[in-house]
């Protein structure tokens, strides 16, 4: 598990539950990618674009940086400023689970 300098996850696949076929743990991680998916549209585009090519199309911060033209510092305070947020908007979701 990766953290961040708090000790809280810093990737999308920390967050979900195990990797169970179990009906419970997909209907629980089909929720949390449901809310995680509203909680990106409400990220500042800069934000959600470096979250998504991280997370979610699994590119490396140089890949990224290759793309977008902003420098790995930026991406990474970017992916931090992201994950902040989603944690926070989060939480209640995670209290209740």
């Amino acid at each position: 598990m990766h953290r961040d300098d708090e000790g809280e996850p810093l990737f999308l696949s920390d967050l979900l539950r195990g990797t169970a076929e179990d009906g419970e743990s997909m209907m629980t991680n089909e929720l949390i990618m449901d809310t995680i998916m509203d909680a990106l549209e409400e990220l500042p585009s800069e934000q959600r674009e470096v979250f998504v090519m991280h997370e979610l199309e699994d590119k490396s911060f140089r890949e990224i940086a290759e793309i977008t033209g902003a420098g790995q510092n930026t991406l990474l305070s970017r992916k931090r400023y992201a994950v902040l947020f989603l944690r926070e908007r989060l939480q209640s979701l995670y209290d209740e689970l």
